[in-house]
């Protein structure tokens, strides 16, 4: 069930990026196997008012973050059609003012991360349930804020708290780890106190155990290795399909390998 409701999920993005030309169809469909386990196996959302937060702190891959809240029934699916055009209804960036779950504006990497941050904090003084999870981009994990909010959610206790990377290791010019000095992610992470996860981000069982994983008094980050483009086989990997534009062509040949 989960695979189909991915591949529900990718082709919307495929539509959304093809009618819109826009950029960042790669980066949408490296995290949708996330997504989807997060809204429909995880995360709280109903009761709305005591659900559960996400943040897509790579705010540039909202179809992704779009598609899945159209696929969950939390937005019309008529919203989709504004997405990116003049006058529209989604902006190309999220902006928390647009849409129901939508519920930060971001675009300017490093931010999302730690608003969910805070918000987790809110919910541990008032000693409610709720939790929070963001998702967060591997060359977005160079931006200073990120390691200044690594820094002090350990001190905090912020076990209501995931971080998850998106480990694609591609970013709008290059390859993450030989644009800057990467690795050893998981040890970086673990150093700075937090309980540290290593998946393979496309598969649902690993998923879900990382997710479900007890952090013990501690904020949690699953390192989760993705694939750019994933479920297209002629994006997969591919540095182009950071900004390239969908064409009729490349359309029709997505949504056959995603039937």
């Amino acid at each position: 069930m989960i695979d189909n409701i991915s591949k529900q999920i990718r082709r919307t993005i495929i539509e959304l990026a093809n009618a819109s030309k826009g950029p960042h169809v790669g980066s949408s469909l490296s995290c949708v196997d996330l997504l989807a386990a997060l809204y429909f196996e995880e995360m709280r959302v109903d009761p709305w008012e005591e659900r559960d937060i996400f943040i897509l702190s790579k705010a540039h891959a909202a179809m992704s973050l779009y598609s899945t809240l159209a696929a969950r029934g939390i937005i019309d699916k008529a919203l989709l059609d504004g997405y990116y055009v003049n006058d529209g209804t989604l902006p190309a960036h999220l902006d928390n003012t647009t849409a129901r779950g939508v519920e930060v504006s971001a675009g300017s990497l490093g931010h999302g991360f730690n608003i969910g941050l805070g918000m987790a904090y809110g919910f541990k003084k008032k000693a409610s349930p709720r939790r929070v999870f963001t998702i967060v981009g591997d060359g977005e994990c160079q931006e200073g804020s990120i390691w200044e909010g690594a820094l002090f959610a350990p001190k905090l206790q912020l076990d209501n708290f995931t971080a998850i990377i998106d480990y694609n290791n591609l970013q709008g010019y290059g390859r993450a780890t030989e644009l800057c000095s990467f690795e050893p992610v998981k040890a970086k992470w673990e150093a700075f106190g937090w309980c540290a996860i290593e998946i393979d981000g496309h598969n649902y069982g690993e998923i879900s155990a990382a997710l479900k994983a007890n952090p013990s008094g501690r904020p949690k980050v699953i390192i989760a290795r993705t694939t750019k483009g994933k479920g297209v086989s002629f994006m997969e990997d591919q540095l182009i399909w950071h900004y390239y534009i969908v064409t009729d062509e490349h359309k029709r040949q997505a949504l056959m390998e995603l039937a």
